[in-house]
């Protein structure tokens, strides 16, 4: 019929085209040095090729009947121990050639990652060196260029961490039990910048909310008066759980 748009018929799937899959994880994990107020994340030295001498995510392929989970903590726990741990999937790589073995493979094998996202205590880290030539808290600010498409997954890692921060107790992970409004400032502040809120304000808004609890202590730093010291409370925040955190 005249001027009827006619549907193209789909290309037949050839056994040929379809590629053949390795999964790996990659681990963007995150902590925080209230210290000396730095965002840190974990990077390993390859021992292998490719890239054998380069920094890299802490990662590995899933082996056989292995979740991708399971390979995650794998990794976890040949890298680092630590009590108290928060771990998320962050999202699947897989653009072509993002694996230099890829075009070393005669079988058309391509090889995807699966990163997660973790946030560790720093006080309560011990990293391992077990199988790696080199470990160590890198911050930030001085992350190197990074093995396979590293890089752009630890961006990806960043923007999560900064948004979870809206939204979720994430902070109160990497904090003491008990913290000053001070200290939580300054996380957030290590976090997102220090253009994101002004102190008076901050502290305004949080105390409104009402999942801190003063626990009827203070401590002394410095030449400064007491301040108070907080904790978090799960159960009252159970009711702003979905709402964005206005403080931010």
């Amino acid at each position: 019929m005249p001027g009827k748009l006619q549907k193209k018929a789909a290309d037949p799937v050839i056994a040929e085209d379809l590629a053949d899959f390795k999964v790996g994880v990659d681990n963007v994990i995150f902590s925080v040095d209230t210290e000396q107020n730095r965002l840190l994340v974990l990077l390993v030295m390859r021992p292998e090729s490719p890239f054998i001498g380069a920094w890299s995510l802490p990662g590995t392929l899933v082996r056989c009947g292995e979740s991708l989970e399971d390979a995650a903590y794998r990794v976890l726990s040949e890298k680092i121990r630590v009590n108290n741990l928060y771990l998320e999937q962050l999202y699947t790589f897989g653009d072509p050639h993002r694996d230099p073995r890829e075009a070393a493979s005669a079988f058309g094998v391509r090889y995807l990652s699966v990163s997660y996202f973790a946030l560790v205590r720093f006080a309560d880290a011990e990293l391992i060196a077990d199988g790696v030539s080199g470990i160590a808290w890198y911050p930030l600010s001085r992350v190197p260029k990074l093995a396979f498409d590293h890089n752009q997954i630890l961006t990806y890692g960043c923007q999560r961490l900064r948004n979870k921060l809206e939204y979720s107790p994430v902070a109160f992970d990497v904090l003491p039990e008990q913290f000053t409004l001070g200290d939580l400032y300054q996380l957030y502040m290590t976090v997102l910048g220090e253009d994101f809120s002004d102190y008076s304000n901050f502290r305004t808004r949080l105390l409104k909310l009402g999942f801190l609890q003063d626990t009827g202590h203070k401590t002394s730093r410095g030449a400064g008066r007491p301040a108070s010291l907080y904790r978090f409370d799960p159960e009252a925040f159970e009711a702003l759980k979905d709402k964005p955190m206005v403080f931010i």
